[in-house]
């Protein structure tokens, strides 16, 4: 046991004095969380940025003028009115996501169409493909404010009493559509009796009535189990987890490095056997890695207030992602020829593991194939178990779980390493 804590004691020594390696699996992901973090909503006391949304005004009509300025007011928006050609250009280099543009006639179309009497006019908008989902989004406040701005017109601007008096003229010289003849009659006596209480002319509209509005607001509430939501506590667990996985591949790589020099076979023509060799590799590589963790989110605590909500479950999630991390390095060294050419399958196989873990985005937001094929991927325990132990606030069982599963990826890899490393001896 003695020369097994002294080789895991100069393996650490070595780690510690490499400032490259440090720097790398240290300070990188920290860097790297922080600004995923902030791209993931922050502590979640920042707003969300608002959309940029370019607005061709061709329409100079009252309804298309309210419907600009709803657009301008709204606080998820920041609108710039552009021409037609300045919009497009900015939309196809990039600059905009989106610009609309409200056409001349477009508010007097839109209020005889209200009522299915003409055709439905259209709003051209222009959208970069790549931005479908804000697309989505401006379209559904657009949609607010033209229900809103053109119901309001019919039932109680000029416009709409005009087209409720030239309809109801039509329908009776015609002697048809009875049904739309007595609602539009309702709509007459609903507009005198909007004037009568106005005390206002006949034909003026009452500013500030009338007109379909949304009929409902949203309470939204926010529930986890644990802490307040905050996003740098998923980018500290995706970038530790890459970063770290990185540092175990540096280990097997090592290990090649050492056999190709002769390091190797000195040390096993010491008192020492093969196992015992493997396992100082893997132990000192454990602790490297687990200290790791715990620095990178001693950082988001410190600096960023990330909060751990089960501490236990957090160091027992971690230890068993570190014992995950040593055995994968061994794993890479086993079936590793050369290192030239284990950095490079170590490389691919560690950022198909992170991407496919959710430790770039969440796993969540996959789709639901992929969610399910990724419940074989041993980082996607380890992310969620994080996950689970920080801002999810989720228990002991949360925890047994990812540890578990990374507990059983470990000895896999270890006995497979083991199993290689012996049958290349022989």
């Amino acid at each position: 046991m003695t020369a097994l804590f002294a080789l895991v004691r100069k393996d650490i020594i070595l780690y510690l004095n490499d400032k490259r390696a440090l720097m790398l699996n240290l300070l990188m992901p920290i860097v790297l969380a922080a600004f995923f973090g902030s791209l993931f909503g922050g502590s979640g006391d920042s707003k969300t940025g608002k959309i940029d949304i370019g607005l061709v005004q061709q329409d100079s009509s009252v309804v298309g003028k309210k419907i600009a300025d709803g657009l301008k007011a709204d606080t998820n928006l920041r609108v710039a009115e552009l021409s037609m050609d300045e919009a497009q250009a900015r939309v196809r280099a990039g600059k905009l996501s989106v610009a609309v543009v409200i056409p001349e006639g477009f508010g007097d179309k839109a209020g005889t169409a209200l009522f299915g009497a003409t055709e439905k006019p259209e709003l051209p908008i222009f959208y970069d493909p790549s931005q479908s989902t804000v697309l989505a989004m401006v379209k559904g406040l657009l949609t607010q404010q033209v229900m809103q701005n053109v119901s309001a017109e019919m039932f109680n601007g000029q416009a709409g009493r005009k087209f409720t008096d030239e309809s109801i003229r039509k329908l009776e010289q015609n002697d048809s559509d009875a049904s739309l003849r007595d609602f539009l009659g309702s709509l007459k006596k609903f507009q005198a009796a909007e004037d009568a209480k106005a005390d206002a002319p006949a034909g003026e509209a009452k500013a500030g009535k009338g007109g379909l509005s949304m009929p409902f607001d949203t309470r939204d509430n926010a529930l986890s189990s644990g802490p307040k939501y905050n996003g740098y506590a998923h980018s500290f667990a995706g970038m530790g987890v890459q970063f770290i996985l990185f540092m175990g591949v540096d280990m097997g790589i090592g290990i090649l490095l050492a056999r190709r020099m002769g390091i190797w076979n000195r040390l096993l023509a010491a008192p020492l056997t093969m196992t015992e060799v493997l396992m100082s590799r893997a132990l000192s590589a454990a602790i490297i890695a687990l200290g790791l963790v715990l620095a990178i989110f001693a950082c988001g605590v410190i600096i960023f207030h990330v909060q751990i909500s089960n501490p236990v479950g957090f160091v027992m999630v971690a230890l068993s992602f570190a014992l995950m991390t040593a055995s994968f390095g061994l794993l890479i060294a086993a079936f590793g020829k050369t290192p030239e050419a284990a950095r490079g399958m170590a490389v691919f196989a560690t950022l198909i593991l992170v991407m496919l873990g959710g430790a770039w985005v969440p796993s969540f937001i996959f789709p639901e194939w992929m969610q399910k094929l990724t419940v074989v991927v041993p980082t996607r325990w380890a992310v969620d178990g994080l996950d689970a132990m920080t801002w999810r606030g989720l228990g002991m069982d949360a925890a047994f779980a990812s540890s578990g599963v990374q507990l059983g990826f470990a000895a896999a890899f270890i006995l497979l390493a083991i199993w290689r490393f012996r049958s290349q001896q022989a």
